[in-house]
C-alpha cells in the first residue's frame, strides 16, 4: 500500500470543505465587526469555494501527473 499517495488523497478530500469553512467563518466574524451583514459572508464564502475548486483541479491533475509516470 503505497501510504504517500493515501495521505494526498485525503488531503484532497478536506481542501474544498476547509477553504469554505475559511471563508465562511471569516465573512461572519467581519461582518459582525463591520456591520455589513450578509455582504462579506457571501462574498467571502464564494471566493471560498473558488479557492477550494481551484486547489482541488490542481490537486487531482498533479496526482493523476504523478500516476502517469
Amino acid at each position: 500500500m503505497d501510504y504517500r499517495k493515501l495521505a494526498d488523497l485525503s488531503a484532497l478530500g478536506l481542501m474544498l470543505p476547509s477553504s469554505i469553512a475559511i471563508g465562511l467563518f471569516a465573512g461572519y466574524y467581519l461582518d459582525k465587526w463591520l456591520g455589513t451583514k450578509p455582504w462579506l459572508l457571501m462574498i467571502l464564502t464564494l471566493m471560498g469555494v473558488a479557492s477550494g475548486l481551484i486547489s482541488l483541479i490542481r490537486g487531482v491533475s498533479k496526482l493523476k501527473d504523478s500516476d502517469l509516470e
